[in-house]
């Protein structure tokens, strides 16, 4: 088997690509190593790999997601970020070098969907604005010293020292949702934030599930965070969940987005998703 390694070596503070290249080599596999940046993964077209491999956060799936499927072979994930959220929702080994092992001898693949920004940007997980955008922002300097904890302390920190935003949400055409919010979620797979989870977001279905936190009392926002991370969050009153597969959203000038855990400028003007996009080695 011949396998493309894409590997972000600065995710989770940096590693070396070594021992996951010694380890599907092991499996009996020919891997050759690229980098995560758009130019470096054009390149693995003309290996002629029989499936990619990305190591990395999960701000890095999403290109070596789109690449893979464009290729027509299978995704295997090798988590070396700080909040892995992508591995946990897929059951996915969170010890790197053990998955590098599933990269060379999985057999099985799930058949999963990929949600896509205005500006072409894919993403596997969520993109958000609001609380979630600023609670990133605020968690980046604690991620090398607390792990994924530090994504707690950011939202702590933005809770706290944050306003609601006015937005404007249609989905399928259709207006879903105007007025203030906390917060806005967008999710194809549904897991971001170090362990919160937007529990009936199907990565499989096809479908975007928005989930809207209307502006109100700070102090609910502690039970917000609670249904967050038990993935009850659109069963609490008064969220707004709404589902489709065009999602068009107007926000203040200059909102930040949380894109797989990346702060971005822009996107969410238009969010699409193309089911089945790609196929991810799981066992």
């Amino acid at each position: 088997m011949r396998i493309a390694l894409a590997a972000n070596t600065q995710s989770g503070g940096g590693f070396d690509p070594e021992p996951l290249l010694d380890a599907m080599r092991a499996g009996g596999a020919e891997v050759d190593l690229f980098g995560c940046e758009p130019d470096e993964l054009e390149q693995i077209a003309a290996a002629r790999p029989d499936r990619i491999a990305v190591a990395g956060g999960d701000g890095t799936i999403g290109p070596a997601a789109e690449a893979a499927g464009r290729l027509g072979v299978p995704l295997a994930v090798i988590a070396t970020g700080t909040a892995n959220d992508f591995a946990r929702a897929n059951e996915l080994p969170d010890d790197p070098v053990e998955a590098a092992a599933l990269a060379a001898a999985g057999e099985e693949t799930r058949s999963l969907e990929l949600g896509r920004l205005g500006d072409g940007r894919p993403f596997v997980n969520v993109a958000s604005a609001g609380l979630a955008a600023k609670a990133a922002r605020h968690a980046s300097p604690f991620k090398t010293v607390l792990g994924p904890f530090a994504y707690a302390v950011g939202a702590l920190r933005a809770a706290v020292t944050e306003s609601p935003m006015r937005v404007s949400v249609r989905v399928d055409d259709q207006l879903g949702f105007e007025g203030g919010a906390w917060q806005l979620i967008v999710a194809a797979g549904g897991a971001f934030g170090g362990g919160s989870e937007i529990g009936v977001a199907d990565p499989g279905d096809g479908e975007l599930d928005v989930t809207i936190l209307p502006a109100g009392s700070r102090i609910a926002l502690a039970r917000r965070a609670w249904g967050l991370r038990r993935g009850t969050l659109e069963q609490q009153e008064p969220v707004e969940h709404l589902r489709g597969r065009v999602v068009e959203i107007e926000l203040p000038l200059g909102a930040e987005l949380n894109v797989d855990g990346e702060i971005r400028d822009g996107g969410l003007e238009r969010v699409t998703v193309e089911r089945a996009a790609y196929a991810l080695v799981v066992g």
